[in-house]
This record gives C-alpha cells, structure tokens and sequence, in this order.
C-alpha cells in the first residue's frame, strides 16, 4: 500500500513537472504570436499536453512501475526472503525478467528447504552418537559440540560454543592432543581419566581420537575431537586380569599341596603307613577340590556364553527339595544346626530340574558352611501370583554392607580362610545367580554382620509367557 502511493507521488510529480514546463512553453509562444493565432496555438499546446501525458502514463504504467517492482522484489530476495512471487502479468522483457525473478527465488527456497534438511539430518545423527564429539577452528574456538559430549563433561552449548576449549575444558591430556594434531597435521590417539567434580569415585575412562580438518587447498582448518567411553572396556579387562590371577591362585594352593605331599612320598616317607595314608588323603580331597573348582569354572563358562541349552519341564519344587534334603540335613547335622524348613504344597514352575536343583544346594551349602554349630538355617518357598518365592536365611557369620553388592563376583569371599577350609571354590553364587537369570528370575541379599544373612529368590512359574 505504501509503495503504491509513493509511486502515485511520483507519478503525480511528473505531470506537474510536465504541466509547469510546457505551460511556460505556451506561455511564451502565445506572448509572440498573433492574436488570431492563439487559440489555435492553444488547441495544439493542448492536444500536445493531453498525447505527451498519454505517453508519459504508457511509460511510467508498463516501464517504470514493473521495473520499480522488480527491483524491490530482487531485494527482499536479497534479505533471504525466498517466499515472495512476483506477478507476471506484463509482457516483453519485464516479463521475462519477472519471472526470471520467481525462478530464482523458488530454487533458493529449495536450496535453503535442501540445506536445512540437510543439517537437521546432520545434526541429529552428531547428537545420537554414542562417542562425545567436539569440532575446534584453527584458532582454537569451540564451533561444534554433541549431546554425547556433554553426557561426559556435563553443562550446556552455551557453555562451549565460542570459547577457547582450553578455556572450557581443564585437561591437559586434551590439551596435548589438540596441540600436537594442529602441529604434526595428523592423528592423534589418546587414553585418559576423567574425574567428575560431583562425585569423585565415579571415574571415566576416555579415549581421545583427534583428526586434523583440511580446506580445499589443505591447509588446516581445525580439529575435530572424538571421546570414546571406555570404562566398560576398562572394567571388563580388570575383571579378566582379576580373574586370571584368581583362578591361578586357587589353582596353585591344591596343586602345590599335591605335589609336596607326593614328593614327601616319593623321598620316604611312604614308609610310615599311618603317614602314607594321612598324606594320600590328602592328596585326594586336595584333587577333589581341584576337580570342582574345574568342574564350576567350566560350568560358569558354559552360563556366561549361553552355551547352556535349558530342559525345559514342570518342575515340582517339593519333589525336587525331597530329593536333596538328606544330604543338606546330614551337613546341617554334623554342625549340630537347627535346619527348618516351610514350604507349601505342589509347588511348580517351567524350568530346567538340575539347574533348579544346583541354585538350592549351593545357597543351602553356603547358609549351613557360614553358620556356626548350634545356629540356625531355614529354607522357605512360597507361591506369589506369577512367581515362587524361594527363602534361604541363615544366623551365620553375616556380610559387611560394603561387599553386598560384591558377593556375586566370581572368587570373592567375605572370609577366605573358612571359604578354603569348606571346600567352596568361590565360584557358587555367580553361577547360582547366572542360573537365576537364564530363568528370568531375580535374586537378593540382605544382610548384616555377625547376625545372618537372606537370599531371596523369585522365579516366575511360566517362562513362556
């Protein structure tokens, strides 16, 4: 509207200009001419007038104001406002240059709509990496982070965007690696630990990748930083190492017991009957327990590759317990334990019978092993909606609260000298609790020192639903 009437005004400023100049033209002609001339003289001048405003209109309505138009469109292209059109309904070569105009336009709208999808697509994939990425310019600003980036090293954009990343982040490990990439225009691997200022028992163990980024005539344009996570591999390798050096150590104390023993043998002393036996005694319970810590190691490593393929039946849980009751009664027994037992009647579930039966024996093994002469131990198995609810509490020597959450490593032991001297192999809880899992069941302790300890199992009564 306001175009509109601006260009009215200066449409309107060129007739008068136009009206001005040829009236003084007459004014002078009519002041030298004969009398009987002016009015023809007059008539001309008009006529003249009225053709000259004529053409002066034509111009202005199909030259002047597409043009204007054209221009002001061409501008608000300029700004970046690629949704406007202009109309083509002129003709000749502002018509061909209007739409021209609207071409233009309409493939900077699809190149913008194309670039911004583009960058949405970008962007979302940078943020759903698993690994913390960082883009650093050559003068060391800060121009791109992702939402991984900011899971390890906490705060907001804001925080990084536009800053020195020395700035931002305090590790000289970083530091170095950012440093050395600009310098040697290569890249650069490294390993370091990060740690929270929130909490500092939660470490992190990163891996620090840096990449050099090249312009087209390779100069160096930046660095692009990428943080692995690596505290899983971290942890998973110190399990290794612990329990490579575990099961060298549980191996070496019966194997260097079997060899001293037969070497004794072998120097002489197999001349003393009473000595004989007592030494090939024990060399037979010392390959026992070699054999079982054997026999559990190769157990667990069949649980921990799924290589345990589970017989899947209709487990009646009050047969099963009557099955191994007179072994756990006779171990109760000689400790002189008050064994209790409460379960209710046709009790089932879908399982596997003999991994069922192992989950019992090693925690009814355990309660009576851990448990002092003349204490107590129950076992108690009711039925819940879904599930069994299996109970195995003793009033033995109990577990500190800081190892609760350890008990079900492999090896550890609350008391390794009784574990040794029970024949346990420290291997019994993992496996009970990897059995517990194949059956998509649950286990937990509760516990206090020198009061008992609980195991409370559930396990659902069908697996195929």
């Amino acid at each position: 509207m306001l175009k509109k009437l601006a260009n009215s005004r200066l449409f309107i400023l060129y007739i008068v200009l136009i009206i001005i100049i040829l009236g003084s033209i007459g004014t002078i002609i009519i002041s030298i001419v004969p009398s009987h001339l002016i009015t023809i003289i007059a008539f001309v001048l008009v006529a003249e007038l009225i053709i000259f405003l004529a053409l002066i209109y034509r111009i202005f309505s199909e030259y002047i104001m597409p043009l204007k138009s054209s221009v002001t469109f061409a501008e608000e292209i300029a700004k970046g406002n690629y949704e406007k059109r202009i109309s083509v309904n002129y003709y000749g070569d502002i018509a061909q240059l209007n739409h021209s105009l609207n071409m233009i336009a309409i493939s900077l709208q699809d190149m913008t709509a194309y670039e911004k999808q583009q960058d949405t697509q970008l962007r979302t994939v940078i943020d759903n990496m698993e690994s913390g990425l960082m883009m650093i310019d050559d003068r060391g600003y800060v121009r791109l982070i992702n939402r991984a980036f900011l899971n390890l090293f906490r705060g907001q954009d804001k925080d990084y965007i536009g800053f020195l990343y020395y700035e931002t982040l305090a590790n000289k490990d970083i530091h170095h690696v950012v440093q050395k990439t600009l310098l040697y225009e290569e890249k650069v691997k490294k390993s370091f630990e990060l740690s929270p200022m929130v909490d500092a028992t939660n470490r992190k163990h990163l891996e620090i990748k840096g990449a050099p980024l090249f312009d087209e005539k390779q100069y160096v344009k930046g660095v692009v930083l990428v943080f692995h996570d690596i505290t899983e591999l971290k942890r998973i390798d110190q399990t290794r190492k612990d329990f490579v050096a575990n099961v060298s150590h549980e191996l070496k104390t019966p194997i260097t017991s079997i060899r001293g023993f037969a070497e004794t043998l072998i120097d002489g002393a197999d001349g003393d009957a009473n000595l004989r036996a007592q030494f090939l005694s024990i060399i037979l319970n010392e390959s026992q327990r070699l054999q079982t810590l054997v026999q559990d190691l190769l157990e667990l490593s069949k649980l921990d590759n799924n290589e345990v393929q589970l017989e899947y039946s209709n487990v009646n849980i009050n047969e099963l317990i009557k099955e191994i009751l007179p072994f756990i009664k006779d171990r109760a027994h000689h400790k002189q334990i008050d064994f209790e037992l409460f379960i209710e009647s046709n009790i089932e579930v879908d399982g596997d019978h003999g991994l069922l039966q192992q989950v019992f024996l090693n925690l009814l093994s355990n309660a009576i092993n851990y448990t002092s002469n003349h204490g107590k131990v129950m076992l108690k198995v009711t039925n819940k909606a879904n599930t069994i609810q299996i109970l195995v509490a003793d009033s033995g020597i109990g577990i500190p609260k800081d190892m609760h959450s350890r008990i079900f490593e492999r090896f550890f032991r609350v008391d390794r000298a009784r574990s040794r001297n029970t024949g346990g192999t420290g291997l019994g809880l993992a496996i009970v609790k990897h059995i517990i899992e194949a059956h998509r069941g649950t286990i937990e302790v509760k516990s206090e020192q020198d009061i008992g300890t609980s195991f409370i199992v559930d396990i659902p009564k069908k697996l195929t639903e």
